[in-house]
Formats: structure tokens, sequence, C-alpha cells
């Protein structure tokens, strides 16, 4: 009887202890889990997308870099003015946007038909969306033959939302009546003013 008393006491401990075993196996288990989430999610992390080798470089990258020839820069609060020539037409060398008459100097400006400007001058989409008037002022180089020489933007407001390049767009290639002085047509220079509004 002692003996079988002894034997239950030795099952119960192997017993116990398998249990305790178990136990501290599974536990471990669970630890070993929970540690391999984070280790996998690492793996998605956008950092480690940055590792990827870079693209081969393109053609204007292989070039052979020009140094700058300016040493310094000369900063100023102005703008200079923007200038376009009209697609096609030949600058002659030296003063010949000086023999342009200025506006005060001819009898008739140059008249453009209006109708088919306020048709070309297209709003511009980025000053549109977001509700944006303007104004801009050119100076307008007008031949003999009332063809549009070259465009000059004295003054954009506000800068910057396309309202400069829309009044370009509307006046290049454009023909208008040309200026006259003393009953000739002549070449002249004179400012017109665009205005944008919503109607």
């Amino acid at each position: 009887m002692r003996h079988e008393k002894s034997l239950r006491l030795v099952i119960f401990i192997v017993v116990a202890a398998l249990h305790a075993i178990l136990i501290l196996f599974l536990a471990f288990n669970v630890r070993a889990a929970s540690q391999e989430i984070p280790e996998n999610a690492r793996v998605m992390k956008l950092t480690d997308l940055a590792e990827a080798p870079p693209p081969p470089p393109s053609e204007m990258e292989q070039l052979p870099q020009v140094e700058s020839i300016a040493e310094t820069m000369i900063e100023t609060d102005t703008p200079p003015p923007q200038t376009v020539v009209a697609a096609g037409t030949l600058v002659n060398p030296g003063n010949a946007w000086e023999d342009y008459l200025p506006a005060h100097n001819v009898s008739t400006r140059p008249e453009f038909d209006e109708k088919e400007l306020a048709a070309a001058i297209v709003y511009p989409s980025i000053a549109q969306r977001s509700g944006i008037e303007g104004r801009v002022i050119l100076e307008l180089f007008v031949d003999k033959n009332g063809f549009v020489q070259r465009i000059q933007i004295l003054q954009e407001t506000p800068q910057g939302r396309g309202f400069g390049e829309a009044a370009v767009r509307a006046f290049t290639g454009r023909r208008a009546a040309p200026a006259r002085a003393n009953g000739e047509a002549v070449s002249c220079r004179y400012r017109y003013p665009v205005t944008f509004k919503f109607k």
C-alpha cells in the first residue's frame, strides 16, 4: 500500500512536470510568434523601398556638365520685362525696334478686331479654378503692314497665374489695321491693357 502511494506520487509529479514543460513550451512559442509579426512588418516599410537600386542615368545626365559662366549674381527687386517675338519674323540687328514710333507720334493707333481678340483670349485655367481675376499691360510692336512683330509684358497682376502668357498668345501672329501718321501707314509701338474678369 505504501508502495502504491509512492507510485501515485511519482506519477503525479511526472504529470505535473510534463504539464509545466508543456505550458513553458507554449508560452515561448507565443512569444516567438508575437516577435515574428514586427519582423515580417519590417519588410513592408517604405524605407526599405528606398534601398532599391537607382534607375540608369538618362542621356541628358550622361552629357558632360558645363560650368557656369557667371561668377557673381545680381539680384533685383523688379523682374525684367518679358519679350515675345512673333513666329516667322526676321529680327533686324541693331536698333530695329527703335524704328517703331511711339503711340503719341501717330495720328491713329493700330486697330484690332475686338471680337476676334475676345475669342482668342483664353482665361488661364489655374486662375479660373482659383476664382482670380487679373490684368496685363502689353507693349505691342505692330509693323506698317499691321502684323504684331513683338510683344512685351510690362505688367501682370497677379503674377504667376498665367494671365501674361494668355494675353501674349492672343496677340501672337495677329494682324491689325496699321497705325497712321500723316496719312501713311507706319510701324508703331503702344501699350494695350488686357483685363481678365468673370462674367
